[in-house]
């Protein structure tokens, strides 16, 4: 008999013909997220669960409802829905999807500054409309370049950063060793925030992290400055990043993540000329969404087989 599975959504037809090989997928093809309560009747004798996407939330009252569940698969890096500590509770090992949205993510991270600095974005929209205009921009070149946040994506970014001949500077909780190959150097957070002409928000989604940016980093930030969030909306309070942008004490923003997410088309930043925001692509390239749904079946299958969970959140459950 093979393991019943849960899978969430619509994945990529390599990694889920792989997963129904070996599994007894029940799958949700929608409109929309399933419903909490049909995932919990789908998860009562479910072994594995696969999620898709970070719409769905998992918690100690779901995992209640999931006696058999054996391991939990996500296709993505951040997990700020789902409840580690209970998965470590129960002893249901989690995996995640890093290293494999690297490239991509620093790619439209740094795309989506470059596009701002120098008004790609609004060049094309004139042009579009039939009216050829000179948009003036802003070099990068010469520019300090400020990353909070540089962990792989970050340290991705700083090599694309430096092939424009911008100044490296970064914050993280602790010093990383190895950022003299990197050419960056390593500064206070509010010294990140005065020094840098663009800063870049790549930290995780935490308790410690959610709306740390607001009214007073904003005001500690030059007026000339580009800011960057390609992390999660939440880290950054919304209403103090519109003041921000509305007043010119930042130059512009441009956001591939935003709080609430979708942002409704009526928002007033949107109604703003100083900002650029894209829909969460930074991950959504053919070939790494197809690499992440591949590496999140080989974590589900893995934890089904009673073996180490290629990338495992809680390793101290984890199949060994």
């Amino acid at each position: 008999m093979k393991p019943k599975v849960v899978l969430t959504g619509k994945t990529w037809p390599i990694p889920f013909a792989k997963l129904q090989e070996h599994c007894d997928v029940q799958h949700w093809e929608g409109p929309g997220p399933i419903p909490r309560e049909l995932l919990k009747v789908w998860l009562e004798d479910a072994e594995g669960l696969l999620s898709v996407n970070h719409g769905t939330k998992v918690d100690e009252d779901l995992l209640d409802a999931a006696p058999k569940l054996r391991v939990i698969a996500q296709s993505g890096v951040g997990y700020d829905n789902i409840d580690v500590a209970a998965c470590t509770k129960k002893g249901i090992p989690f995996g995640n999807t890093p290293g494999v949205l690297v490239e991509a993510t620093a790619d439209l991270t740094f795309g989506i500054l470059l596009s701002a600095m120098r008004r790609i974005h609004e060049g094309w929209g004139w042009v579009r409309t039939g009216q050829w205009r000179e948009v003036m921009g802003t070099d990068l070149y010469g520019k300090t370049l400020g990353i909070y946040g540089m962990g792989d994506i970050g340290s991705a970014v700083a090599k694309r950063a430096q092939a424009s001949g911008m100044q490296i500077i970064y914050h993280n909780r602790t010093r990383k060793q190895d950022d003299g190959h990197l050419g960056a150097r390593y500064v206070s957070f509010d010294g990140l925030l005065e020094e840098a002409d663009c800063i870049i928000v790549l930290v995780p989604l935490s308790e410690q992290s959610r709306g740390m940016f607001g009214k007073e980093q904003f005001d500690r930030m030059k007026s000339t400055a580009y800011f960057v969030n390609a992390s999660r909306g939440p880290v950054v309070q919304t209403e103090a990043l519109y003041d921000a942008l509305k007043h010119n004490n930042i130059a512009y923003a441009a956001l591939d993540v935003t709080d609430p997410e979708p942002l409704p088309g009526d928002h007033p930043l949107l109604g703003l000329s100083n900002i650029l925001v894209t829909p969460h692509i930074g991950s959504a390239t053919y070939e790494t969404r197809n690499s992440m749904a591949m590496l999140a079946v080989d974590n589900l299958l893995a934890g089904l087989a009673k073996k180490a969970l290629p990338a495992c959140v809680n390793p101290s459950v984890n199949y060994i």
